[in-house]
């Protein structure tokens, strides 16, 4: 009898996670940033963080509601989301995300309408067609500290859980180097500021009443948070580099004959000093620029360490080739989601209370006296 042997070098895998996955852990990191910069202004009741935290309560309602879109069409077949409440599986950190995410969307509701329920209230005085429905919502009250403070706890706490299951779901995973270490967590926490920050930026240009005071404070918060990446991912090369852990030397040892991955480290370190130079040397005008980069800098991140990761295999030489389809797997769910958000801004705007703009300051009549003396001079 006839034996034929068949020997296998290796198996090249298509990418599990999809872009759908990438667009999912930025919008739940953009909305938990957005969250956590807008608690001074309303749940610590600190009047000069209200303006920015308002322009953040919109990052956070926007990108919050828009995720779990994303995250439904990474399950490829978004029917099977109810598989995670029919089988209990405490094991699981994708079985705890089905319950956190939920809970931190309700947290996040709730606290958004305690936080505009002035808003609301002050509009339904306001002769205009929508009075009816802000009394409505405004369940006939005002601002109400304790109750932002209260659901404020609730969403942190549900902000917290989230945070802690997106980033150890994948720094569980030890056949992966780039993925296995405790620093992929704070990292994901530190980059999802960081695109918070440049995302308030942007709106507070467009969404906004484009005060150059949140642009500054905005872009100061901006710096400190470039600055801690910095330092967080100095130490993770650190680790590497000098031997000091070995899953940290076994990542950078696999991609380390990679020119791709070479140019990819180049771009993230200028995605990351590009900004923080221009916040800390001009934080006012500069808010677009700088927000713009930012918010690339969080979606790079989240594209290098998923795909990229992805193309690293795990067992045998080179790389795996990823290409970026063109269908809703690839560029049109990157489009898809894109357009999800902005259509989720129009309408939470348009329902929203548009704030006031500052009144320009009068001239005293001494002053413009002055002013005429001098120009005559």
């Amino acid at each position: 009898m006839d034996t034929n042997i068949v020997e296998v070098i290796n198996v090249t895998r298509e990418v599990a996670w999809l872009p759908w996955a990438v667009q999912y852990f930025l919008l739940i990191g953009l909305s938990v940033g957005g969250v956590l910069l807008s608690l001074p202004g309303y749940a610590f009741a600190r009047d000069g963080w209200r303006k920015l935290g308002r322009v953040a309560l919109l990052v956070a309602l926007t990108c919050g509601l828009a995720a779990p879109v994303a995250l439904l069409s990474d399950l490829h077949q978004p029917g099977r989301f109810w598989h995670f409440y029919v089988v209990f599986r405490p094991t699981s950190w994708m079985w705890w995300g089905s319950v956190f995410i939920p809970f931190y969307v309700a947290g996040l509701l709730a606290y958004a309408w305690a936080c505009f329920r002035e808003e609301f209230q002050e509009q339904g005085r306001v002769d205009s067609r929508l009075a009816a429905f802000y009394r409505l919502v405004a369940l006939g009250g005002g601002r109400n500290d304790r109750l932002i403070r209260i659901t404020g706890v609730v969403v942190l706490v549900g902000a917290a859980l989230v945070a802690l299951y997106t980033g150890v779901e994948v720094a569980v995973v030890k056949a992966r180097p780039l993925w296995h270490t405790p620093f992929l967590p704070v990292q994901f926490l530190m980059t999802a500021l960081v695109g918070a920050a440049g995302l308030v930026l942007v709106l507070n240009r467009f969404a906004a009443v484009s005060d150059r005071a949140v642009e500054a404070q905005a872009n100061r918060l901006l710096a400190g948070f470039l600055g801690a990446v910095m330092v967080i991912g100095g130490l993770w090369l650190a680790l590497g580099l000098f031997g000091l852990e070995r899953t940290h030397a076994e990542a950078l040892d696999s991609v380390a004959h990679s020119e791709a991955w070479r140019v990819t480290a180049v771009w993230a370190v200028l995605a990351t000093v590009v900004p923080f130079v221009i916040a800390v040397a001009k934080p006012m005008g500069t808010g677009l620029l700088t927000g713009l980069i930012a918010v690339h800098s969080a979606w790079m991140f989240r594209w290098t360490v998923f795909i990229g990761g992805q193309t690293v295999p795990k067992t045998g030489a080179g790389f795996y080739e990823y290409a970026l389809p063109a269908g809703p797997d690839g560029l049109l769910g990157i489009l898809g989601t894109a357009g999800l958000c902005f259509f989720l801004l129009l309408v939470i705007t348009a329902f929203l209370p548009t704030p006031r703009r500052p009144a320009p300051r009068p001239f005293s009549a001494a002053h413009t006296a002055d002013r005429a003396v001098a120009a005559a001079e």
